[in-house]
């Protein structure tokens, strides 16, 4: 019976299951992402900005909303912000993507990629921050 109620970690079989299924949806989410902005725009560079870029803003948005309560709810962190967002933004497939352009020489478009992402990026965060202290 200990395995059903403590897996390795100290962490309960329920948190791994947040952990999964929220994991599992942010990836869903984020190929559907990516299948959009391809036929869209025939890029898979701006299929990971734009996921990257909202992923941001909604994990400020998530803090903002917790932060008043003095909590942030162990099932909704571990489902939303580790599970969900986790896999639904990709700092490896950024920095791969990057460093594929400056190895074929294409340095403007490596140096706009990680620049832009980052402070876009930010911008996001900062923006779901300060709109989910608005609202909350």
């Amino acid at each position: 019976m200990r395995l059903l109620t403590q897996a390795a970690g100290g962490f309960s079989l329920i948190e791994w299951v947040y952990v999964a299924c929220g994991g599992a949806l942010g990836a869903i989410s984020r190929h559907a992402v990516n299948l959009a902005v391809t036929n869209l725009m025939g890029s898979t560079l701006v299929g990971t900005f734009i996921a990257n870029i909202t992923g941001s803003f909604i994990l400020g948005l998530l803090i903002a909303f917790w932060e008043p309560r003095g909590e942030f709810p162990t099932e909704h962190r571990l489902f939303l912000a580790v599970g969900f967002l986790g896999s639904y933004t990709t700092f490896s497939t950024l920095a791969v993507a990057t460093t594929q352009s400056f190895e074929s020489g294409d340095i403007g478009r490596a140096a706009l990629n990680l620049g832009g992402s980052i402070a876009i990026g930010l911008a996001a965060a900062f923006a779901g921050l300060a709109v989910g202290r608005a609202i909350a």
